[in-house]
C-alpha cells in the first residue's frame, strides 16, 4: 500500500526569482506532486510549468552527487571522485595561496541573480576573505535601474501591484512569461479584472501586449527616446502632478527644457512608435492616478541604460505617481537582519575604492563587479591581476556577453571552484566542482536583499543526495579555512535563523508564517523628504558633476549604429522553461522547447527563401550560431528575436556541452560599455540571418 503523500508550504526558487507560493506532496523522500498555494502572498494559487515540474530537478540520473577533482588539462572532462575534505583543502590551499602572492583582490567571487540567502553568504565570505570584487550579471539584471532609482530618488521604485491601481505601464516586462523579481502574473491579472488599464511597450507582441488597451512596439534600444516623449507630452500640455513637482523636484525647468526637442513626431520617427500612440499613452499614464510603471529586466541589455532607466524615474515622479499605493513605491523590509551585518561590511571598508570596476568609473552603489572589467583584470592586469574564481548559482561561459572573451579567461586562470548541481559548460573548466542540495533540500530564504519589502520562506521539504551539500554550508566551511572561524556559524543553519531573529522568530516560526512583509509607509517624503543630495526627486542630478554623469536623461543615439551588411535587428526573449542558461537537462521543460527559436517576420523570412522550422544561420559583426525559425508576425519585419542561454547537456563535458553553437552570446561583445554599470549591448544588435 502506497504511503500517504505529506504536504507541505513552500516557495518557489531558482526557476526565477521566486515568490510563488507553493504546496509540495511528498511520499517518503520524493516529491510526488507540486501545486499552487492559494494562500501565497505574491502568486495566490497560480504556479507556472516549470514550477510544477520543478521536482525533477532533483533526480536527473546525471545530477553531481559527489565534489570532483580536474584530472588532465582544463576543459577535457576529465574528473576524480574525491571526499569534501580534499575539495575544501584543495580549494582553500589554492586561494590562500592566490592571496599570498598577488593579494585577496586577486580572487573573484561569483555570482547569477540572487537565488536565496546564499548570494549574501558569498558577499560575506568575499569581505572576509578580504576581496572587494564579487562578479555577477548585475550590470544587465537590476542593478541598473535599482541604483538609478537611489541616485534619482533615493530608493528602488517598485511597482506597487497589492494596492488598486488605475492603470499599468509595463515596459520590457512580460510577467505572464518570466516573472520579474517579486512581480508574479497574477497580481497583474487581478489588476486586470478590476479594471486597471494596460499599456505595454515591447517590440514583441507578447501575450501581455495582447491583453493591451495600447501596445507601442518600439524599435529595440530607444526606449530613453520614447520616454522622453511621454515627458514632452506630459510637460506641455500640463499633465503633470503640479504640487508633487513644486514641493519635492529639484530640477524640474531644466528636464522641461530638455525634452522640448523630443516632440511626438521626432520621436517616432527614433522609436518608429506613431505620434498619435505616443500621445495617446502619455496622456493616459499621466491621467490615470495612481498608475504603476512595471519596469523590466530588458531595458538593462543596452549600453544606455542610465539613461532609460533615469527618464522612467523622472516619469514616475512628474506624473505624481511616486509613493503613492498602486504607483511606484519604497519597499521597506521588515525588522529583519540588515544586509551590511549579515555580509561583514563593516570588515572591508574601502571595497568601493577597492573594486575592479571602481578603476573603470562604475556608479558609486554599484556594489558588484560587471563581468567585463573582470575578464580584462584576469587577461590583462587591468587595474590589477586577478587569479582565482569561486562561483555558485552562475554559468559565465554562457550567460556573459562575449562568450569566447569568457572562455579565454576561464581558460588562463590559476584556479577555479565551482558548486553545481549539474556539470554545465563552466563547471567543466573547473578544478574543483561542489555539489550542491538544491531547493526542497535545504532552509532558505527568499527575496532578502532586492528591495521589495518582503522575505519568503523556502523550507526543507526532503534531504538531499548524502554528498549533495547547500551553498551556504559549503561557504561556511569554506569560510573557516580562509579566514578567522570566529565569522562563521558551527552550524551553517545559524544564518537562516540571523535573518529572521530581529522580528523575534525563529526560523521554524518564519516558515509556519510563510512570508513577512514590511509596513507601507507611503508619503514619507512630506515629512522627511527624499534621500538624496537635494531632498528631493533629483530630475536634474544635484552629483552628476561629482561622479562624472550627465545631469538630465537624454536620448545620445542608437546602441550600435546601422550597418546596411547587417540590415536586421537582433534582440532575445526569456524562455519560459528554462532560466536562462539553467534546466535544459530536465526532460520535460526540454519537450516544450526542444531546441533554440530565433523569431523572424513572415515578410523578411520570403524575403530570405527562410521557412517554418529551419536551421539558420544568425551572424552579428561578432560571431555566429544556429538556431530554429520560427516564422511569426509578433516582431517587426527588421527585427528577429533569439534564444538565450543555450548548450547542449546531452553533448560532453570535454567539448563543454557545444556551449559556442547555439549560444546568444557568441553575438555579443564587450567593446563598446555604458560607463555607468559596465553594461554591455546584450540586445539591439545588427545581425543577418540566411538558412543553414
Amino acid at each position: 500500500m502506497a504511503e500517504e503523500i505529506r504536504w507541505a508550504k513552500t516557495h518557489c526558487a531558482r526557476m526565477d526569482h521566486g515568490g510563488c507560493a507553493l504546496l509540495v506532496g511528498v511520499q517518503g523522500n520524493e516529491i510526488v506532486q507540486i501545486k499552487g498555494d492559494p494562500e501565497g502572498y505574491l502568486s495566490r494559487g497560480y504556479t507556472c510549468y516549470k514550477g510544477r515540474v520543478s521536482a525533477d530537478r532533483l533526480y536527473h540520473p546525471d545530477r553531481l552527487r559527489y565534489p570532483l577533482r580536474r584530472e588532465g588539462k582544463r576543459g577535457e572532462g576529465k574528473w576524480r571522485r574525491i571526499s569534501w575534505e580534499e575539495a575544501l583543502d584543495v580549494t582553500a590551499t589554492n586561494l590562500l595561496a592566490i592571496r599570498e602572492k598577488y593579494g585577496a583582490r586577486a580572487v573573484g567571487f561569483g555570482a547569477g541573480m540572487p537565488k536565496g540567502l546564499e548570494h549574501f553568504v558569498l558577499i560575506r565570505l568575499a569581505n572576509i576573505f578580504g576581496s572587494p570584487n564579487v562578479i555577477a550579471s548585475q550590470d544587465v539584471c537590476h542593478a541598473p535601474r535599482e541604483v538609478t532609482g537611489v541616485h534619482t530618488c533615493g530608493f528602488y521604485p517598485v511597482a506597487d501591484l497589492h494596492n488598486p491601481t488605475k492603470l499599468i505601464l509595463s515596459w520590457a516586462s512580460n510577467v505572464l512569461s518570466t516573472s520579474e523579481e517579486g512581480q508574479i502574473a497574477s497580481l497583474i491579472t487581478e489588476q486586470l479584472k478590476n479594471g486597471a488599464k494596460l499599456i505595454v511597450v515591447d517590440p514583441r507582441r507578447t501575450e501581455l501586449a495582447e491583453k493591451a488597451d495600447l501596445w507601442l512596439q518600439l524599435r529595440p534600444g530607444t526606449a530613453q527616446a520614447l520616454a522622453l516623449g511621454f515627458l514632452h507630452v506630459i510637460i506641455e500640455e500640463s499633465l503633470y502632478d503640479s504640487d508633487f513637482v513644486e514641493k519635492y523636484t529639484y530640477g524640474f525647468a531644466d528636464l522641461a527644457k530638455q525634452v522640448k526637442p523630443y516632440d511626438p513626431q521626432t520621436v517616432a520617427g527614433i522609436t518608429w512608435v506613431s505620434p498619435d500612440l505616443i500621445q495617446k499613452a502619455a496622456r493616459l499614464y499621466a491621467t490615470a492616478r495612481p498608475a504603476a510603471l512595471q519596469w523590466g529586466n530588458a531595458i538593462e541589455h543596452d549600453l544606455n541604460v542610465f539613461d532609460a532607466a533615469r527618464s522612467l524615474v523622472c516619469l514616475m515622479a512628474v506624473s505624481g505617481n511616486l509613493e503613492v499605493p498602486g504607483g511606484n513605491i519604497n519597499a521597506h523590509d521588515p525588522g529583519i537582519m540588515g544586509l551590511g551585518p549579515f555580509v561583514r561590511a563593516d570588515l572591508i571598508p574601502d571595497k568601493r575604492k577597492e573594486m575592479i570596476g571602481a578603476f573603470h568609473g562604475t556608479i558609486p552603489k554599484m556594489m558588484t563587479v560587471p563581468p567585463a572589467y573582470f575578464r580584462k583584470a584576469v587577461l590583462d592586469g587591468i587595474p590589477y591581476p586577478v587569479r582565482g574564481y569561486y562561483g555558485m548559482c552562475t554559468n559565465p561561459l554562457v550567460a556573459w556577453a562575449d562568450s569566447e572573451v569568457t572562455y579565454k579567461a576561464f581558460m588562463s586562470l590559476d584556479f577555479i571552484a565551482v558548486a553545481e548541481i549539474f556539470m554545465t559548460p563552466t563547471a567543466s573548466l573547473a578544478d574543483i566542482v561542489f555539489p550542491v542540495a538544491h531547493q526542497y533540500e535545504m532552509n532558505d530564504i527568499g527575496h532578502y536583499g532586492i528591495g521589495h519589502g518582503m522575505i519568503v520562506a523556502r523550507p526543507k521539504i526532503v534531504d538531499p543526495p548524502a554528498e549533495c551539500w547547500p551553498d551556504i554550508k559549503i561557504m561556511n566551511e569554506l569560510g573557516k579555512r580562509v579566514s578567522d572561524p570566529q565569522y562563521w556559524h558551527d552550524d551553517f543553519e545559524e544564518f537562516v535563523e540571523d535573518v529572521v531573529r530581529p522580528c523575534g522568530l525563529t526560523y521554524a516560526e518564519f516558515a509556519s508564517k510563510g512570508w513577512l512583509k514590511g509596513p507601507d509607509l507611503f508619503g514619507l517624503h512630506k515629512e522627511k523628504g527624499f534621500r538624496t543630495p537635494t531632498g528631493k526627486v533629483e530630475l536634474k542630478l544635484s552629483t552628476a558633476e561629482k561622479f562624472k554623469l550627465r545631469p538630465l536623461p537624454e536620448f545620445t543615439g542608437l546602441p550600435e549604429e546601422d550597418d546596411p551588411e547587417y540590415p536586421l535587428i537582433l534582440i532575445s526573449a526569456k524562455s519560459r522553461y528554462y532560466l536562462l542558461s539553467s534546466y535544459r537537462w530536465i526532460e520535460k521543460l526540454r519537450k516544450k522547447r526542444p531546441y533554440p527559436i530565433v523569431e523572424i517576420h513572415p515578410e523578411t523570412a520570403e524575403a530570405l527563401g527562410i521557412a517554418d522550422g529551419d536551421e539558420v544561420i544568425v551572424s552579428t559583426r561578432y560571431g555566429e550560431i544556429t538556431q530554429t525559425a520560427r516564422v511569426t508576425d509578433i516582431v517587426h519585419p527588421r527585427v528577429v528575436s533569439a534564444a538565450l542561454g543555450w548548450w547542449f547537456p546531452e553533448s560532453d563535458a570535454a567539448g563543454q556541452f557545444e556551449w559556442r553553437r547555439s549560444n546568444f552570446n557568441m553575438l555579443t561583445s564587450i567593446g563598446k560599455l555604458g560607463r555607468e554599470f559596465g553594461t554591455p549591448n546584450l540586445s539591439n544588435l545588427p545581425c543577418r540571418i540566411r538558412r543553414a
